[in-house]
Order: structure tokens, then sequence, then C-alpha cells
């Protein structure tokens, strides 16, 4: 017999379906709380334990650029095709040269850890550093609209705008001078050139080109008078082709910064070790001397940079 309630059993499992009241009700309800009171707290035990283990792992992780590559030794870098002095890849051995690979090289003995080049462009290289692919991005200008997707660094160096006049064409000794509906200025689309031309050659004939060897046809077929760009893709640019125009550096002179870009994190030691080792190189003169060394094996040597142009 059940006083308190009937005796049913459900898959060979007993249960009490009722409580009647009675004498003893009162300690029975007692000994239900207590049960429940022991469960909810082994309960609470086990979702502490395993937060505990769950946080165990997250602290094992590398929570940072810095600590995946300490702990990886491995230092992924956008490597660009073509963007010289910063980057060359022989189409032969697939080696990769240039600027900043003697950069990426001495960031990298810091850590003991070996340089990976993943391929990419200068408009992919944001994506790659947002998506994790890599972890730094050469020879990028910081622009707000850059810098509301990823982080910089300070600069490793900074360079002027210039403009390539076509031939026959004089030099240009101020903006003013080709600020003018004709004359035909060509830029690359989306690029920091052509923001400067749009703000300092509001009355020129300003077209875009999705890259900038298109623009550089424009002048050499006559489509474009004018081409801006920043110094030191000037300079390979005419050496690889003397026939593109004559280098100015107009008036007032316009100076923009190249930066490392970084993926943006709450933890900012890679951001900040990156910035000491670019300020370091920099006052020692060592990065112009990766950029000589770059600029070198494009046989452009250190007397053929004209002596207003510095970075």
């Amino acid at each position: 017999m059940y006083p308190y309630g009937r005796k049913h059993t459900a898959h060979g499992v007993d249960r009490v379906d009722t409580v009647r009241a009675g004498p003893t009700t009162n300690g029975i309800v007692k000994m239900k709380r207590r049960e429940l009171l022991k469960q909810s707290v082994l309960a609470g035990t086990g979702v502490a334990a395993l937060a505990a283990v769950t946080g165990a792992h997250a602290q094992g992780a590398p929570a940072s650029t810095f600590d995946r590559v300490k702990q990886s030794k491995e230092l992924r870098v956008a490597a660009l095709t073509g963007e010289e002095p910063y980057f060359h890849k022989d189409l032969v051995s697939n080696n990769w040269s240039g600027a900043c690979i003697e950069m990426s090289n001495d960031i990298a003995s810091n850590f003991g850890a070996k340089v990976i080049y993943v391929e990419s462009s200068y408009g992919n290289s944001v994506l790659d550093l947002q998506s994790g692919k890599v972890d730094i991005a050469f020879a990028l200008n910081p622009t707000p609209a850059r810098a509301m997707s990823i982080d910089f660094t300070t600069p490793i160096l900074m360079q002027s705008y210039t403009v390539i006049g076509r031939k026959g064409l004089p030099p240009v000794q101020n903006w003013a001078d080709i600020n003018k509906p004709s004359a035909r200025v060509a830029v690359d689309i989306g690029s920091s050139h052509e923001t400067i031309a749009r703000h300092y050659l509001p009355h020129s004939t300003i077209t875009g080109f999705q890259t900038r060897d298109e623009a550089y046809l424009a002048l050499t077929s006559g489509r474009a008078d004018y081409v801006v760009v920043l110094t030191v893709l000037a300079i390979s640019a005419l050496k690889k082709n003397p026939q593109l125009g004559t280098l100015s550096i107009p008036h007032p002179e316009l100076t923009l910064s190249t930066n490392m870009g970084v993926r943006l994190e709450p933890d900012r030691r890679w951001r900040d070790f990156l910035s000491v080792w670019a300020d370091y190189n920099r006052s020692l003169g060592n990065t112009r001397a990766w950029m000589l060394q770059g600029l070198a094996q494009q046989g452009i040597k250190e007397s053929d940079i004209p002596s207003n142009v510095h970075f």
C-alpha cells in the first residue's frame, strides 16, 4: 500500500503521482525541496566546471596576432605582385624580393619566425587582414575609410605626391598650373592619388582608370597629359618606361605616410610592437637602405633619384 499516492510503473521505473495531505506531508515536501536543491547545486557545479574547462581552452589558444606569431613561429605577409620596389616575384623561381620582403624578414627574426607570403593586392590585403589570412599588409596609406576596417602602425616612410607629365610638356611647378579643364589628368580609381587630384585639381579633366598601368597607358597613348602618383611608384614606373614623361613635385609639396596595416583587435601589442619597429628602423636609416636596395633591383641607383625626392 502507498498511503500518499498510487504506485505506477513506467518502463520499469517506480514513481509517485500525487501526495495526499497528512501528518507527514510537510516532511516529504521538505525532503523533495532538499533533493531539488542538491540537484541544482550539482547542476550548477557542472556548469561552472564546463565554463572553467572552456575558459582554459580559450586561454590556451592565441588571443591576439602577437600571441599567434609568437607561438606558431609564422609571420603571414600580404605579398603584392608587380609592386616594385616593395615586392617583386620571380616568375621562374617564385621567389620574392624587394624592400618589404627585407622588412618582413627583419620583423620575423624578432620572433624566431619564418615568413609565409600570401599573394594579394592592395584592395584584397585589407580584406585578408579582416579575415585573419595575413598578419601584416605593407605599403598602405592610412585613410579614414580604411581606418574603419583595419588598424595602422606608425609610418614606415613619408612620400611626396608627384606628377608625371607627358613627353614634350614642361615640368609642373605648381598644382595650380594644371588646375584647368584643358589639363587631362589620369588616376587609378579608389587610390590616394585620385583623392589628391580631385581635391587640388577640381577644374582639371580627371579620368579614373582601374589600375595604374592603365593610367600610364593613357599617358603614352596621348589620351592623358598627366598622371598623379606617389614618389616611389613614379620612379619605378619611369625606370620601366622612360617614355612615360617627366617627373615633377609640384608646390605646395604634399606628402603622405606609408604604413603597415594590421587587424583591428583589443590586444594592441602587435600594432605597438610594429610601430616601435618602424620608428626604430626609420631613425637608424635601415628603412631607406631597404628601399634603395629594392630600387637597385630595378636598376635604379641612388644617384638616379632626384635630390628633392625623399623617403
